[in-house]
């Protein structure tokens, strides 16, 4: 009888250790909206994801593995970009999201195209790289003016997107609206495509540069990008403050070697405000970490860009704030006083 209660001790001893060492195991999945894969938001998302990540079981960072959220799988979903994935933080479908800033404010208080709809519950991680709005035309192409859109097949971004939205504002303040032009909600990759084909006059595509699709389209059929005068970046600006002076460097793409005037937009990280604290701690603290530099400074041209200096930029004069887990982050680090 001792020798069977014995065994049945062990038994149920091993089973605990077991059991204990299974729900030590259990990983916890983050999925990342980004947008297009021929975007800049898919290829930058893959690689926040995996420097955040350290799956059950994979080697410790100074054994010279993930230096990621201990359990944590972050996953790179590719979606149409900003409003779905600011819609999608705030549903619980996503547990984060790429977005450009306007539209996170705009969605955040449920002002502009979304007066009444609200989502409270969107709260940053960080500021990431600007996003240059790419007008994109055929090689050798020119416009007089935003207001020469009149009439012309234009892509105006992929429905769902903080692009067309912006877009469709900037537009209409040069007389050019869905009535009076042959809008294509199309993404970047389609819009090349149709560019390339013949299909499209024009397209917008707001992203950081240099954007794959654009990298290809550039070197096989040529392209031109169109230069904003002056008065027109300070009336953009006017309309959507968030959109700011900015360049796209001659020699970013093939066969166009001069400076593009183009005005950008600050892509952010979100989350939701349900998300734990402390998960979001690790989180911030990981995607700063040196392994992160390195994975940033060796993957897309753009991640040269993204830095913990540069985190907070225009994120606290946002309006949108931040999540308690990145503010203790910062706190702590003496990046935020």
């Amino acid at each position: 009888m001792k020798i069977r209660t014995t065994v049945l001790a062990a038994a149920i001893s091993g089973a605990a250790i077991l059991a204990a060492t299974a729900q030590a195991q259990t990983p916890t999945f983050f999925r990342i909206g980004t947008g297009g894969a021929g975007g800049t938001y898919f290829p930058i998302g893959g690689t926040i994801a995996n420097a955040i990540s350290a799956p059950p079981g994979s080697r410790a960072c100074d054994e010279g593995g993930q230096c990621g959220v201990p359990g944590l799988i972050a996953i790179a979903q590719s979606t149409n970009a900003s409003v779905q994935n600011n819609a999608a933080v705030q549903s619980g479908e996503l547990e984060a999201g790429m977005t450009a800033a306007d539209t996170l404010l705009a969605m955040y208080s449920g002002t502009g195209k979304f007066e009444g709809k609200p989502h409270p519950k969107l709260r940053v991680i960080a500021n990431l790289f600007p996003e240059d709005l790419h007008l994109v035309l055929p090689k050798g192409g020119d416009l007089n003016g935003l207001a020469d859109l009149k009439g012309k097949r234009v892509g105006i971004a992929q429905a769902g997107s903080g692009t067309q939205v912006a877009v469709l504002q900037m537009l209409e303040a040069y007389g050019v609206t869905r009535d009076n032009m042959d809008e294509a909600e199309l993404n970047n990759s389609q819009s090349a495509e149709r560019l390339s084909d013949g299909q499209l006059d024009a397209y917008f595509y707001a992203a950081g540069w240099p954007v794959a699709a654009m990298v290809q389209l550039s070197s096989t059929k040529g392209m031109s990008l169109y230069s904003f005068s002056d008065d027109e970046i300070k009336k953009i600006n006017e309309i959507i403050p968030s959109y700011i002076p900015s360049k796209i460097p001659g020699g970013a793409y093939e066969g166009i070697d001069s400076d593009t005037v183009t005005p950008a937009v600050s892509a952010m990280l979100v989350v939701s405000a349900d998300q734990p604290e402390e998960l979001i701690y690790g989180i911030t603290e990981a995607l700063w970490n040196k392994n992160t530099r390195k994975l940033l400074d060796n993957g897309h041209a753009k991640g040269k860009q993204i830095t913990a200096e540069t985190a907070l930029d225009g994120v606290l004069g946002l309006g949108v704030p931040l999540h308690p887990g990145a503010e203790r982050f910062y706190k702590e680090a003496g990046l935020l006083k």
